[in-house]
């Protein structure tokens, strides 16, 4: 009996280190699984590497041969452009210059011509008898005395005369050459590379930086286009001094390739583009609702402009549906401006009531147009700039405190807080907002109690 325990106390033992070693086999298995996995992935990443190195060095081979066959070409089309034109000028000095030479030529064969005439008279009239030499000597006498025998014509002398020659400055040779040596570069990394895309509702935030401290740039350039189609061109989205722009109207679920290249202090050229960095956004844009007397969108509804069809009546306009979200900017920027009201106003707010001619209301915290801002209904005696054509409100919120909710019913006590940040020109007020709520995404709004007003947002 002693035995068989033994036996069953041996086969457990076994048993256990039999599970021990397969999980411990199983466990290296999977490790090695991944470790080939991670090398598979290295093994691409050096594959991407090389593929970029050499496909930028077949593109930056294929640019300079273009570039200066096309210097070339131009070189010769001016050169040859010149030459002719020199050539030119030499045909037309001497046509000038000789024209009065062969004139002259002319006058004096002319004069030979008689001289040899009447040298031949002459020597007729010494040869001729007596009854006629005195009418031939007289004849000849008076046609001697007609030809002006004593009148020569005068001939230019060789200072007077063009002497056409070429002046070639040696020099040009010496500065193409200085030119050419310092004509183009070749850069291993671009001076300035894509640091963030961001995504935002129907757009992209894209923030750049400069990598190479040397490069004192004057200017930046930003370019996109959509990710996958062979005919599309890159297209500009901004030129400037800034280090980020918000490119808007972009498609959600659309990859787009971003490049970003800089102009240096004093250079008309660009530097190389940085390498293409592709970014998409998953939020659907901000759009205000169809239909609301007094407003005329745009088509993409992000534009509204408060016309004149409701003068003594206008409900506020609102999103089309809640699409901000804590933790993003809400930027409304004025494009037109009427006259000021204080009832007017730009915000976010829970619910869209309907019937509402401002945000100045509970549940809503906005701007007026004068600068007022109101929380709940409630003016704050902080204020901002006035808004104008031109101005830029920010709305930025994030949660502060959730005290506990029952059903999301302030009367069974708690309530929902969110910072909220209202930015205008170069100030900003901050304050905590209580709503009676939990809330994940808000409306936003604008009401104008005067025509005029167009307003973009995003």
């Amino acid at each position: 009996m002693q035995t068989l325990d033994v036996v069953v106390v041996d086969l457990r033992t076994m048993s256990a280190e039999v599970d021990s070693l397969l999980q411990e086999a199983k466990e290296s298995i999977e490790a090695a699984q991944n470790y080939r996995s991670e090398l598979q992935q290295r093994l691409h990443g050096l594959n991407q590497a090389r593929k970029q190195v050499r496909g930028s060095s077949g593109q930056a081979r294929e640019a300079l041969r273009r570039h200066f066959a096309e210097l070339q070409a131009a070189a010769t089309r001016l050169l040859t452009e010149r030459l002719t034109a020199l050539l030119a000028e030499v045909d037309t000095i001497e046509a000038d210059s000789v024209k009065p030479l062969d004139d002259c030529q002319s006058l004096i064969e002319h004069g030979v011509g008689q001289a040899d005439e009447l040298l031949r008279e002459g020597e007729a009239a010494l040869r001729c008898g007596l009854g006629e030499k005195e009418d031939q000597l007289g004849s000849f006498t008076k046609k001697a005395m007609h030809i002006q025998l004593d009148s020569l014509p005068e001939v230019p002398a060789l200072v007077d005369v063009p002497s056409v020659s070429a002046q070639l400055d040696d020099s040009l040779l010496g500065l193409l050459r200085d030119r050419v040596s310092r004509h183009g570069s070749v850069s291993s990394h671009p001076p300035v590379q894509i640091e963030e895309l961001q995504e935002r509702p129907g757009s992209i935030l894209v923030r750049w930086c400069k990598v190479d401290e040397d490069f004192a740039a004057a200017d930046y350039r930003l370019q996109y286009r959509r990710s996958g189609s062979g005919g599309s061109q890159y297209e500009d989205a901004y030129i400037g001094r800034d280090c980020e722009f918000l490119v808007l109207h972009l498609d959600p679920h659309t990859d787009y390739l971003f490049r970003v290249c800089a102009r240096g202090e004093g250079r008309t050229e660009w530097s190389p583009w940085s390498i293409p960095q592709t970014g998409y956004t998953t939020l659907v844009p901000h759009e205000w609702c169809p239909g609301t007397e007094g407003y005329i969108l745009s088509s993409r509804r992000n534009i509204a402009l408060r016309n004149d069809s409701a003068q003594s009546h206008c409900p506020v306009l609102y999103s089309n549906a809640p699409t901000y979200f804590c933790g993003q900017t809400l930027t409304f920027k004025i494009s037109a401006a009427g006259q000021v009201d204080r009832r007017d106003s730009l915000g976010v707010c829970v619910d869209s009531q309907k019937g509402a001619e401002s945000l100045q209301r509970d549940q809503a915290v906005c701007i007026s147009t004068n600068g007022a801002v109101f929380v709940n209904g409630k003016e704050m005696t902080n204020q901002l700039p006035a808004i104008t054509v031109g101005s830029a409100v920010t709305f930025d919120m994030e949660v502060v405190n959730l005290f506990p909710i029952s059903n999301n019913n302030l009367s069974e006590g708690g309530s929902f807080k969110l910072r909220v940040t209202i930015g205008s020109g170069n100030r900003e007020v901050v304050f905590d907002w209580l709503v009676d709520q939990a809330v994940d995404c808000l409306f936003f709004g604008c009401s104008f109690v005067h025509s005029g007003w167009k307003v973009l947002v995003f």
